[in-house]
């Protein structure tokens, strides 16, 4: 199974106010995350993580890593660029890429952790998940060009922010079923 997340920001202290994040500590945020993530995920699984994973050193990362169950591909953020992947932690990861393209059961998708508003055979029926505007004016400048679209050429919406402090997302990674459906008729 495959599922996707953004933003997770471990150990990032202040994006728990700039989120609005239901928990008081980084130690209450990160158990959380730890949890539903390993509720949902098994090491058969595929997570792909897009951009913005943590916000520590090294041994930060592999502290977090090593708790969570599955394979997990990173489609670097913003946050994720500076740090030096070293062998041990690249090992935690099955690929590592600024920008990714998969197959998830017949359904092509163009993973990023920056929105695209045109983005690759987007009229072909291809999907983009992505993240990086958490719930911000940014977020909704995507969502208003997305409804734009919709509305002015009878495109079907195929393009969702995965951040995990997102309503649908709820802190845990999810399939693409899961975030289709719960998208529904939101435009």
């Amino acid at each position: 199974m495959n599922y996707y997340i953004s933003d997770t920001h471990f150990d990032h202290k202040n994006v728990i106010a700039f989120d609005s994040r239901p928990f008081f500590t980084v130690t209450e945020m990160n158990a959380k995350l730890i949890e539903n993530w390993n509720n949902r995920v098994t090491n058969q699984d595929m997570v792909y993580i897009l951009g913005d994973f943590h916000w520590g050193k090294t041994q930060d990362w592999l502290f977090v890593l090593r708790q969570l169950n599955g394979q997990k591909t990173l489609v670097r953020g913003n946050h994720d660029l500076h740090l030096p992947f070293t062998p041990e932690l690249s090992k935690c990861f099955a690929d590592v890429k600024d920008y990714k393209e998969i197959d998830d059961n017949g359904r092509k998708i163009v993973l990023s952790h920056f929105p695209m508003p045109v983005y690759k055979n987007m009229y072909y029926g291809w999907y983009h998940l992505y993240g990086h505007v958490h719930t911000t004016t940014e977020d909704n400048m995507v969502e208003n060009f997305f409804r734009t679209v919709r509305a002015y050429y009878e495109f079907e919406r195929r393009a969702f922010n995965v951040g995990c402090m997102k309503e649908y997302m709820g802190y845990t990674p999810r399939t693409l079923d899961e975030i289709i459906e719960v998208n529904k008729g939101c435009d």
